[in-house]
């Protein structure tokens, strides 16, 4: 098969690897339909990760599913899936309180590389979800944004506590960031203030949601912020970065009792202690529990009541993956989507 290897940082091939195949009775082949590049991905294209060997890349997948281990039993061969990049047995007590993403029995989905044309799946009883049918084409990169991006943003959203009658601020303008906004619309909060210096960003952001743009960062931004808020700071800041500046941002835009959720995967963020002390602000965070949201994400997807899809400004082959690379670092694009 046909699948994407990073080799060096900003060197992505397309080349042929070996087939998955069936290692434990309760994995599940998938025949990829539709993936794409995560901006978590551009850690390792950038350098900011070390690449030390050629590694197969992506972990955002849907498709088609052709074998099932012998204990899998809630997937049959045919089902169109969705699944999260973390494998998850979702039975262990840690899954049953809704953190799948930190299951006992674990696993990086995109270990096996899903910017592939075959993904094996892991524990794909707990893994994996069936949309009802098989999808209209048009809905595919939709239920491509539920596997990562919008279940990112929904967790961000969930884990800042937005909702009624809440402010809500978004630090980041990525799809996560722009997700974030869509999460906390369709979760019934009265105002949203987008973080954004991009223009068509900006506009996808109003599209989803947003009340509010602010094109200001660090300091400033946290003071338009308080401006727009009273002076007393959003009830709810999602952090969808994932950097030092960003982490402060939102913590310092978010009013003493207030909500951070934070979703931006951590490259080098330190928190002063005594700041956050007398921040007297709620934290909570890390990599999403996809797999809580998958069942309604894709019910609202398969109803089209959202569209989140839209994320996706630029479709490729997958032999163009280096490309799809390229576009998203350069910001010339939000989102790519790969077609196998």
């Amino acid at each position: 098969m046909r699948g994407a290897v990073i080799h060096a940082p900003g060197d992505v091939r397309v080349e042929e690897r070996e087939n998955p195949t069936i290692a434990a009775p309760t994995d599940a082949i998938i025949r990829v339909s539709a993936t794409c590049v995560c901006g978590s991905d551009l850690w390792d294209y950038r350098g900011i990760n070390d690449v030390t060997q050629p590694t197969p890349t992506g972990h955002e997948y849907v498709g088609v599913v052709t074998e099932i281990g012998d204990e899998v039993q809630n997937i049959t061969v045919g089902d169109f899936v969705v699944g999260s990049f973390f494998a998850s047995d979702n039975t262990c007590e840690i899954c049953e309180a809704g953190y799948q993403s930190r299951c006992a029995h674990a696993e990086f989905v995109g270990a096996g590389g899903a910017q592939s044309e075959y993904l094996r799946v892991p524990l794909a009883d707990g893994t994996l979800v069936a949309t009802p049918g098989m999808p209209d084409d048009d809905l595919i990169p939709s239920l491509l944004a539920a596997s990562d991006v919008l279940g990112t943003g929904w967790f961000g959203a969930v884990a800042a506590e937005a909702g009624p009658g809440k402010t809500v601020a978004v630090v980041g303008d990525g799809a996560v960031g722009l997700l974030a906004i869509l999460a906390a619309k369709q979760l019934g909060a009265e105002r949203i203030i987008a973080m954004s210096r991009h223009a068509s960003r900006q506009k996808l952001a109003l599209e989803f949601g947003a009340t509010d743009i602010v094109a200001e960062r660090g300091d400033e931004g946290v003071a338009r912020i308080k401006e727009l808020t009273g002076g007393y700071g959003a009830h709810s800041v999602i952090e969808a970065v994932g950097t030092q500046e960003s982490m402060m941002q939102a913590i310092r835009s978010t009013r003493p009792g207030g909500h951070v959720g934070y979703v931006g995967v951590a490259h080098g963020v330190e928190l002063p202690g005594e700041e956050l002390f007398f921040a007297e602000v709620h934290l909570h965070g890390g990599p999403a529990p996809v797999r809580r949201f998958l069942p309604e994400l894709i019910q609202l997807i398969w109803d089209r009541e959202i569209d989140p899809g839209k994320v996706f400004d630029l479709t490729l082959p997958l032999d163009q993956a280096a490309e799809g690379f390229k576009a998203m670092d350069e910001r010339r694009a939000i989102k790519t989507l790969l077609k196998p």
